[in-house]
């Protein structure tokens, strides 16, 4: 089972946090969405998929705008825009 603590595939590394993984992405952008909300983040936009099958986009968090990303192994990082 997957979840927002859980990735949904599971590899032998452990991930960086700090660094998302490049791979075949299969969320869907609403699943993509529903990840980085279930992780703290709110006004989530501006989502797409990148070549390295990350997605990337912004939101909001402690009342600051990030830019997120979210990896195929469930990985969220912001970053201040």
């Amino acid at each position: 089972i997957t979840g927002a603590t859980t990735p949904a595939v599971k590899t032998d590394n452990t991930a960086n946090a700090a660094a998302l993984v490049p791979g075949a992405n299969s969320f869907t952008e609403s699943q993509a969405k529903s990840r980085i909300e279930n992780a703290g983040y709110s006004n989530v936009s501006k989502l797409t998929k990148d070549d390295q099958g990350i997605w990337r986009g912004q939101a909001a968090k402690g009342g600051e705008n990030l830019n997120v990303g979210l990896d195929y192994q469930g990985n969220i990082v912001a970053a201040s825009k």
